[in-house]
């Protein structure tokens, strides 16, 4: 087994100056140990080109570390120094289809040179010395390369050559981009790496509840999400192109705020829950693909251009979206008004080769779905749900679209159905966004929304009664029809109770001990 040392200078040096942090990371990559060292004041980018190279991966690949728990770590510089009895595992998830090879030109002058000595070997009878030299400059040129243990796309040399990585000159770091220059980075990456073969493992992982969509870039979600569209069959069913699909989903992505919850990466998760949901239950062999298409469209553009102001404020501060829809469902209405904008464009429109009936059941369907995401309709929906449970028929078409409403909010509050690592961080983000509320209510005058009042909200009282009272009910019925999601959906869920209950009765005690 081979050991190169890697080493990564911060941006502008050659070596690191004196006093600088370095860390050392082992990590095993295409069946070998190696090492990579750099600066504290590495930026991410750099990071990450120094493993594309130990990796031998292309710009456009996407990339992933594995601990050994076998859970992703995110490739930063803020990545761990190890050992190597701990060792991460680094790979390449997602590539193009036929790899990283031998020059092709060089097989092509093997071939000639072979068809050259036979017709010269035919017509004298023997390989003349200037074709065996010939022969053996191009067979140790092969040698060459086949022993080149860096040689990657970044033109990198085994060490102890004269272009080691520590003497590579690094690009300067990037200034600050404007919003509209991020979101054309983020569409150019999509667009470089829409054509790779993302691996088996992935495609299967991204099929469960466990799934961590905070080691995921956004160029990199927009992948994942055309592999959902492409792995249900939607593009062949409803004769979807390829490059429409990928502008609606990339004009979807252009229509979330950079808000801290109801984000991006809200609407990643909300759609990669409801895709491993349809294939936990089977749900494909109980529901037309029609239905399927409503229900990942849905969760995907469920929460489209969301202000970060939920529906209680938007009415009791007469925003223009309360007033436009008469107080009923603002943010729900309009998170379906936009999503239709979306795809009245020409090149955004996925279903642009669908019939009239067609495109009416799924407009209809979308719009019933998001609609049912407003929580003031919870209890509604969920008795329909209930009554239902006894004599569920899939063939019943008010039963159906019952069922897709609710597999929708469950998608949509299903974060603590994940692993606590993915949930916790989550639970912060929607703090921070409610106590951003509430402070503008209170400077403004308006009722303060009790449950987002920074000064009486504890994380873990926060969780406590939503898990309680409305996880619990829901996911208790959805898994009454598909018991197979006890262990996915409600075992973890029943978990973050305790957890959080735990937090809470803790946090009393201390509070009971610190005023005696």
């Amino acid at each position: 087994m081979s050991r190169g040392l890697i080493f990564l200078p911060g941006a502008g040096h050659v070596a690191p100056g004196p006093g600088m942090t370095t860390k050392i990371i082992h990590f095993m990559v295409n069946g070998r140990l190696e090492q990579a060292e750099f600066g504290a004041d590495c930026s991410a980018a750099d990071v990450k080109d120094l493993f594309r190279a130990a990796a031998e991966a292309g710009p456009n690949h996407i990339l992933k570390m594995y601990d050994t728990n076998g859970s992703v770590v995110n490739i930063s510089p803020r990545l761990e120094a190890n050992t190597e009895d701990s060792c991460y595992r680094l790979e390449v998830v997602a590539s193009d289809l036929q790899g990283v090879g031998m020059p092709t030109e060089l097989d092509d002058m093997e071939d000639r040179l072979h068809h050259l000595e036979s017709k010269v070997i035919a017509d004298v009878g023997k390989t003349p010395e200037v074709l065996s030299e010939l022969k053996s400059q191009v067979e140790s040129f092969q040698r060459k390369l086949e022993s080149v243990q860096h040689l990657s796309w970044m033109g990198l040399f085994r060490e102890g050559s004269d272009h080691q990585l520590s003497k590579l000159s690094l690009k300067p770091r990037t200034p600050q981009l404007s919003v509209e220059e991020e979101r054309q980075q983020v569409r150019s990456k999509f667009l470089n790496m829409s054509s790779l073969q993302v691996t088996e493992k992935v495609r299967e992982h991204l099929k469960t509840p466990v799934f961590d969509n905070w080691q995921w870039e956004e160029a990199e979600m927009l992948v994942l999400l055309q592999v959902m569209f492409t792995d249900l069959d939607f593009l062949t069913a409803f004769h979807m192109e390829l490059d429409v699909l990928q502008n609606f989903l990339f004009e979807v992505y252009c229509h979330y705020n950079s808000i801290p919850f109801h984000n991006f990466q809200h609407c990643f998760c909300v759609t990669q829950m409801m895709y491993g949901l349809i294939w936990l239950t089977d749900l494909r062999s109980k529901l037309s693909p029609l239905d399927l298409l409503i229900m990942l469209t849905s969760a995907l553009c469920h929460d489209l251009d969301h202000p970060g102001y939920n529906n209680v404020y938007q009415i009791n501060a007469q925003t223009d979206l309360a007033i436009r829809y008469n107080d009923i469902s603002p943010l729900e209405n309009h998170h379906c008004a936009v999503a239709f904008g979306i795809l009245s464009k020409p090149e955004c429109n996925i279903l642009k080769n669908l019939s009239c009936e067609q495109y009416k059941l799924i407009r209809g369907g979308m719009i019933k779905c998001i609609l049912a995401t407003d929580m003031a309709r919870h209890n509604e929906i969920l008795n329909k749900f209930k009554m239902m449970q006894p004599v569920f028929d899939f063939t019943n078409r008010d039963h159906k679209e019952v069922l897709m409403k609710i597999m929708v909010k469950v998608s949509d509050i299903s974060n603590e159905a994940r692993p606590m690592a993915v949930a916790e961080p989550w639970l912060d983000c929607l703090l921070q966004e409610f106590f951003n509320q509430s402070d503008t209510e209170k400077l403004k005058g308006l009722p303060v929304t009790p449950f987002m009042d920074r000064d009486k909200v504890s994380k873990p009282s926060s969780q406590t009664n939503f898990i309680r009272f409305v996880l619990l009910p829901l996911f208790t019925e959805l898994t009454k029809l598909f018991p197979c999601l006890e262990q996915h959906i409600l075992e973890p869920v029943r978990r973050a109770l305790e957890y959080y209950s735990d937090l809470e009765r803790a946090g009393k005690d201390q509070e009971g001990t610190t005023k005696a």
